[in-house]
Protein backbone atom coordinates (compact mmCIF):
# COMPACT_ATOMS: atom_id res chain seq x y z
CA UNK A 1 0.00 0.00 0.00
CA UNK A 2 2.91 2.30 1.23
CA UNK A 3 4.46 1.26 -2.48
CA UNK A 4 1.52 2.20 -4.51
CA UNK A 5 1.01 5.73 -2.80
CA UNK A 6 4.66 6.47 -2.94
CA UNK A 7 4.69 5.73 -7.19
CA UNK A 8 1.40 7.72 -7.04
CA UNK A 9 2.86 10.60 -6.09
CA UNK A 10 5.46 10.11 -7.82
CA UNK A 11 3.86 10.08 -11.34
CA UNK A 12 1.68 13.32 -10.25
CA UNK A 13 5.09 15.21 -9.61
CA UNK A 14 6.33 13.50 -13.02
CA UNK A 15 2.77 14.75 -15.05
CA UNK A 16 3.15 18.40 -12.85
CA UNK A 17 7.47 18.86 -13.72
CA UNK A 18 6.34 20.58 -17.23
CA UNK A 19 3.94 22.59 -16.10
CA UNK A 20 5.80 24.23 -13.41
CA UNK A 21 8.49 24.53 -16.24
CA UNK A 22 5.89 26.55 -18.37
CA UNK A 23 5.30 28.63 -16.04
CA UNK A 24 8.38 29.48 -14.78
CA UNK A 25 9.33 30.50 -18.25
CA UNK A 26 6.47 32.27 -18.74
CA UNK A 27 6.96 34.61 -15.82
CA UNK A 28 10.56 35.10 -15.80
CA UNK A 29 10.53 37.84 -18.65
CA UNK A 30 7.46 39.10 -16.50
CA UNK A 31 9.85 39.62 -13.51
CA UNK A 32 12.39 40.83 -15.23
CA UNK A 33 10.35 43.55 -16.81
CA UNK A 34 8.70 44.34 -14.03
CA UNK A 35 12.54 45.12 -12.02
CA UNK A 36 14.15 48.08 -13.20
CA UNK A 37 17.71 47.16 -13.03
CA UNK A 38 20.31 49.60 -13.84
CA UNK A 39 23.56 49.06 -15.94
CA UNK A 40 26.99 50.66 -15.72
CA UNK A 41 28.65 50.97 -19.55
CA UNK A 42 32.26 52.41 -20.26
CA UNK A 43 33.38 53.29 -23.29
CA UNK A 44 36.22 55.81 -25.24
CA UNK A 45 34.52 58.62 -27.73
CA UNK A 46 36.15 61.16 -29.68
CA UNK A 47 36.05 64.98 -27.95
CA UNK A 48 34.24 67.71 -29.67
CA UNK A 49 36.15 70.36 -28.43
CA UNK A 50 39.26 71.05 -26.49
CA UNK A 51 37.52 71.62 -23.27
CA UNK A 52 36.19 68.05 -23.37
CA UNK A 53 40.67 66.52 -23.37
CA UNK A 54 41.06 68.55 -20.73
CA UNK A 55 38.34 67.40 -18.33
CA UNK A 56 39.51 63.30 -18.66
CA UNK A 57 43.01 64.30 -18.28
CA UNK A 58 42.12 66.24 -15.31
CA UNK A 59 40.04 62.89 -13.89
CA UNK A 60 42.58 60.76 -14.81
CA UNK A 61 45.04 62.70 -12.95
CA UNK A 62 42.95 62.88 -10.36
CA UNK A 63 42.69 59.18 -9.80
CA UNK A 64 46.20 58.78 -9.93
CA UNK A 65 46.39 61.18 -7.16
CA UNK A 66 44.27 59.13 -5.37
CA UNK A 67 46.25 56.08 -5.92
CA UNK A 68 49.58 57.09 -4.82
CA UNK A 69 47.84 58.95 -1.79
CA UNK A 70 49.59 56.96 0.63
CA UNK A 71 52.66 56.78 -0.81
CA UNK A 72 52.63 60.69 -0.54
CA UNK A 73 51.46 60.33 3.11
CA UNK A 74 54.58 58.34 4.00
CA UNK A 75 56.63 60.03 1.91
CA UNK A 76 56.20 63.61 2.75
CA UNK A 77 55.02 63.78 6.30
CA UNK A 78 56.08 62.89 10.36
CA UNK A 79 53.96 59.09 9.41
CA UNK A 80 57.23 57.31 9.08
CA UNK A 81 59.13 57.69 12.36
CA UNK A 82 55.83 57.30 14.63
CA UNK A 83 55.23 53.84 12.96
CA UNK A 84 58.66 52.93 13.22
CA UNK A 85 59.16 53.98 16.71
CA UNK A 86 56.24 51.98 17.54
CA UNK A 87 57.39 48.65 15.99
CA UNK A 88 60.23 49.19 17.95
CA UNK A 89 58.53 49.59 21.39
CA UNK A 90 56.40 46.29 20.34
CA UNK A 91 59.48 44.31 19.44
CA UNK A 92 61.30 45.84 22.74
CA UNK A 93 58.71 44.54 25.20
CA UNK A 94 58.53 41.23 23.42
CA UNK A 95 54.54 41.37 23.64
CA UNK A 96 54.36 40.10 19.67
CA UNK A 97 50.91 41.45 18.61
CA UNK A 98 50.24 43.50 21.83
CA UNK A 99 49.14 45.72 20.36
CA UNK A 100 47.64 45.23 17.10
CA UNK A 101 49.04 46.25 14.09
CA UNK A 102 45.29 47.64 13.40
CA UNK A 103 46.04 49.93 16.78
CA UNK A 104 49.79 51.00 16.26
CA UNK A 105 48.61 52.60 12.18
CA UNK A 106 45.87 54.06 14.01
CA UNK A 107 47.99 55.43 16.76
CA UNK A 108 50.87 56.93 13.95
CA UNK A 109 47.94 58.31 11.84
CA UNK A 110 46.43 60.13 14.41
CA UNK A 111 50.16 61.98 16.09
CA UNK A 112 50.44 62.27 12.41
CA UNK A 113 47.58 64.28 11.56
CA UNK A 114 48.22 66.09 14.77
CA UNK A 115 51.95 66.74 14.22
CA UNK A 116 51.15 68.38 10.68
CA UNK A 117 47.82 70.41 11.29
CA UNK A 118 49.75 73.66 11.52
CA UNK A 119 51.23 72.39 7.69
CA UNK A 120 47.82 71.50 6.64
CA UNK A 121 46.25 74.39 8.08
CA UNK A 122 48.24 76.27 5.99
CA UNK A 123 47.52 74.27 2.70
CA UNK A 124 43.79 74.99 3.62
CA UNK A 125 44.29 78.91 4.07
CA UNK A 126 46.78 79.52 1.46
CA UNK A 127 45.92 77.10 -1.39
CA UNK A 128 42.29 75.51 -0.94
CA UNK A 129 40.13 77.72 0.05
CA UNK A 130 41.35 80.22 -2.13
CA UNK A 131 40.91 77.82 -5.39
CA UNK A 132 37.76 76.62 -4.38
CA UNK A 133 36.88 80.57 -4.24
CA UNK A 134 37.95 80.45 -7.70
CA UNK A 135 40.65 83.52 -6.57
CA UNK A 136 43.73 81.63 -8.13
CA UNK A 137 43.92 79.05 -10.94
CA UNK A 138 44.73 74.91 -10.44
CA UNK A 139 48.31 75.95 -11.12
CA UNK A 140 48.84 78.49 -8.47
CA UNK A 141 47.28 76.33 -5.71
CA UNK A 142 49.15 73.46 -6.42
CA UNK A 143 52.50 75.35 -5.99
CA UNK A 144 50.85 77.34 -3.19
CA UNK A 145 50.25 73.26 -1.50
CA UNK A 146 53.69 72.53 -2.13
CA UNK A 147 55.21 75.06 0.03
CA UNK A 148 53.66 74.50 3.25
CA UNK A 149 54.89 70.93 2.84
CA UNK A 150 58.33 71.39 1.52
CA UNK A 151 59.08 74.04 5.00
CA UNK A 152 58.25 71.27 7.02
CA UNK A 153 60.32 68.76 5.22
CA UNK A 154 63.13 71.40 5.42
CA UNK A 155 62.83 71.46 9.00
CA UNK A 156 62.98 68.00 9.38
CA UNK A 157 65.80 66.60 7.00
CA UNK A 158 69.54 66.55 7.79
CA UNK A 159 72.45 68.23 5.91
CA UNK A 160 74.18 65.02 5.36
CA UNK A 161 71.51 62.83 3.30
CA UNK A 162 70.31 66.16 1.34
CA UNK A 163 73.47 67.33 0.22
CA UNK A 164 74.38 63.68 -0.51
CA UNK A 165 70.97 63.63 -2.91
CA UNK A 166 71.98 67.23 -3.65
CA UNK A 167 75.52 66.00 -5.39
CA UNK A 168 73.96 63.23 -6.83
CA UNK A 169 70.84 65.01 -8.92
CA UNK A 170 71.98 67.78 -9.19
CA UNK A 171 75.09 69.32 -11.56
CA UNK A 172 75.65 72.76 -9.52
CA UNK A 173 75.70 73.79 -5.98
CA UNK A 174 72.29 75.02 -4.81
CA UNK A 175 72.44 78.75 -3.04
CA UNK A 176 69.22 78.11 -1.12
CA UNK A 177 66.51 75.76 0.06
CA UNK A 178 64.54 77.32 -3.28
CA UNK A 179 67.38 75.88 -5.73
CA UNK A 180 66.61 72.25 -4.41
CA UNK A 181 63.79 70.36 -6.47
CA UNK A 182 61.25 68.54 -4.61
CA UNK A 183 62.29 65.25 -6.44
CA UNK A 184 65.66 66.06 -4.31
CA UNK A 185 63.64 66.89 -1.06
CA UNK A 186 61.44 64.04 -0.73
CA UNK A 187 63.85 60.50 -0.93
CA UNK A 188 66.44 63.11 1.72
CA UNK A 189 63.81 63.43 3.97
CA UNK A 190 62.61 59.92 4.15
CA UNK A 191 66.28 58.81 4.33
CA UNK A 192 66.37 61.26 7.32
CA UNK A 193 63.20 59.76 9.32
CA UNK A 194 64.60 56.53 8.58
CA UNK A 195 67.55 57.64 10.53
CA UNK A 196 65.68 59.62 13.45
CA UNK A 197 63.42 56.65 13.63
CA UNK A 198 66.45 53.81 14.38
CA UNK A 199 68.09 56.09 16.89
CA UNK A 200 65.18 56.60 18.82
CA UNK A 201 64.13 52.78 18.37
CA UNK A 202 67.47 52.12 19.90
CA UNK A 203 67.22 54.30 22.97
CA UNK A 204 63.82 52.50 23.38
CA UNK A 205 65.26 48.94 23.00
CA UNK A 206 68.12 49.92 25.76
CA UNK A 207 66.62 49.48 28.89
CA UNK A 208 64.45 46.36 27.93
CA UNK A 209 67.50 44.92 26.90
CA UNK A 210 68.78 45.04 30.19
CA UNK A 211 65.88 43.78 31.62
CA UNK A 212 66.72 40.77 29.40
CA UNK A 213 70.40 40.37 30.64
CA UNK A 214 69.96 40.66 33.99
CA UNK A 215 67.37 38.03 34.02
CA UNK A 216 69.00 35.65 32.27
CA UNK A 217 71.86 36.33 34.66
CA UNK A 218 70.29 35.16 37.50
CA UNK A 219 68.36 31.92 35.94
CA UNK A 220 71.77 30.82 34.82
CA UNK A 221 73.06 31.76 38.49
CA UNK A 222 70.62 30.01 40.10
CA UNK A 223 71.19 26.78 37.56
CA UNK A 224 67.34 27.30 36.02
CA UNK A 225 69.37 27.11 32.01
CA UNK A 226 66.19 25.31 30.89
CA UNK A 227 63.70 27.65 31.56
CA UNK A 228 63.31 30.82 29.31
CA UNK A 229 64.28 34.01 29.95
CA UNK A 230 61.52 35.91 28.08
CA UNK A 231 58.86 34.74 30.10
CA UNK A 232 60.11 35.89 33.31
CA UNK A 233 61.58 39.23 31.99
CA UNK A 234 58.42 39.49 29.90
CA UNK A 235 55.92 40.94 33.36
CA UNK A 236 59.05 43.07 35.05
CA UNK A 237 59.44 45.19 31.53
CA UNK A 238 55.56 45.66 31.03
CA UNK A 239 55.72 46.15 34.71
CA UNK A 240 58.66 49.10 34.09
CA UNK A 241 56.75 50.45 30.95
CA UNK A 242 53.61 50.65 32.83
CA UNK A 243 55.25 52.53 35.99
CA UNK A 244 56.82 55.29 33.93
CA UNK A 245 53.83 55.61 31.90
CA UNK A 246 55.43 54.62 28.86
CA UNK A 247 52.71 55.29 25.77
CA UNK A 248 52.97 59.20 26.48
CA UNK A 249 56.67 59.08 27.38
CA UNK A 250 56.90 57.77 23.64
CA UNK A 251 54.19 59.80 22.16
CA UNK A 252 55.19 63.13 23.91
CA UNK A 253 59.04 62.20 22.51
CA UNK A 254 57.47 61.46 19.27
CA UNK A 255 55.59 65.10 19.14
CA UNK A 256 58.74 67.33 20.48
CA UNK A 257 61.04 65.34 18.50
CA UNK A 258 59.05 67.02 15.76
CA UNK A 259 59.08 70.60 16.98
CA UNK A 260 63.22 70.91 17.84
Amino acid sequence: MINYCFHKKSSTLQSLLPLLIAISILFIPAISFAVNVPTISFGIENAENPEQVSTGLQILFLLTILSIAPAILLMTTCFTRIVIVLGFVRMAMGTQNMPPTQIIIGLSLFLSFFIMAPTINRINDDALQPYLAEEINQQDALSKAVEPMRDFMFSQVMESELAMLSDITMNNEPYDKNDIPTMTLIPAFMLSELKRAFQMGFMIYVPFLVIDMIVASILMSMGMMMLPPVIISMPFKLLLFVLVDGWALVAGSLIKSFQG
